[in-house]
C-alpha cells in the first residue's frame, strides 16, 4: 500500500474513532427521543396526563363554578377561565389541564398535564425547538454522514466493502426504498 494511503487510512481512523465518542451523547438524546415519538399516540410523552372527576353541586352558572371549584379543595389546580360550551357544559381553563362541567348533574371532569422535564427537553433538541440547538443538530448530521462513509472504509479485504461489505451496504440502502415503494 502507498505511503500516502497508509497515513490517509490512520487520520480517516483517528477522526471516526475520535467523532464517535464526541456523538454518542446526541445519538442518546436523539435515539431516545425518536422511540418516544414514534411510539407516542394520541399524547405527547414529554407530559404525564391524569383524569379525575369533582363532584360539584349542579345547575351553577359561571361565577357558581368558579366559586364551587376554588372550594373544593387546594389539591386543584388553579382556575384560569370558564368557558361555556352548550346550554349544559362549560369548560373550565386550568393551570396545566383543562375540564368539562355538566350542569345536570354536577360531574366535573378534567385532566392535568404535568411536565416530564427529561422527555421534554430532549423531545425539543430532537425538534430543534431550543434557541441555537439547529446548528448543533446540523452538525451532528454531518458528523453521522462522516461516520457513515468513513465506516465504509474501516475494513478491508473479503469483510470489508469489496467484499461482503457491499451486500450489506446494498441491504442498508434498498431497506428505506422497499419500504417505501410498500406502504
Amino acid at each position: 500500500m502507498k505511503s500516502w494511503e497508509n497515513k490517509a487510512t490512520r487520520w480517516l481512523r483517528v477522526i471516526h474513532r475520535d467523532l464517535g465518542y464526541v456523538v454518542v451523547g446526541l445519538c442518546l438524546v436523539y435515539g431516545i427521543s425518536g422511540i418516544l415519538l414514534n411510539h407516542m399516540g394520541e399524547s405527547d410523552p414529554a407530559y404525564r396526563s391524569a383524569n379525575h372527576t369533582v363532584q360539584l353541586p349542579s345547575g351553577l352558572n359561571g361565577d357558581g363554578l368558579a366559586a364551587a371549584w376554588n372550594g373544593a379543595g387546594s389539591d386543584l389546580p388553579a382556575l384560569r377561565r370558564i368557558m361555556p360550551i352548550d346550554d349544559r357544559h362549560s369548560r373550565l381553563m386550568l393551570d396545566g389541564g383543562v375540564g368539562v362541567y355538566d350542569s345536570a348533574d354536577g360531574r366535573l371532569d378534567y385532566e392535568v398535564h404535568r411536565k416530564r422535564p427529561f422527555v421534554y427537553w430532549i423531545n425539543k433538541l430532537h425538534y430543534s425547538k431550543v434557541r441555537g440547538w439547529s446548528v448543533m443538530a446540523d452538525l451532528f448530521a454531518v458528523s453521522l454522514l462522516f461516520l457513515a462513509v468513513s465506516g465504509l472504509f474501516m475494513v478491508r479485504g473479503k469483510k470489508g466493502l469489496a467484499g461482503r461489505g457491499k451486500w450489506y451496504l446494498i441491504a442498508g440502502l434498498l431497506i428505506p426504498v422497499v419500504y417505501i415503494l410498500l406502504s
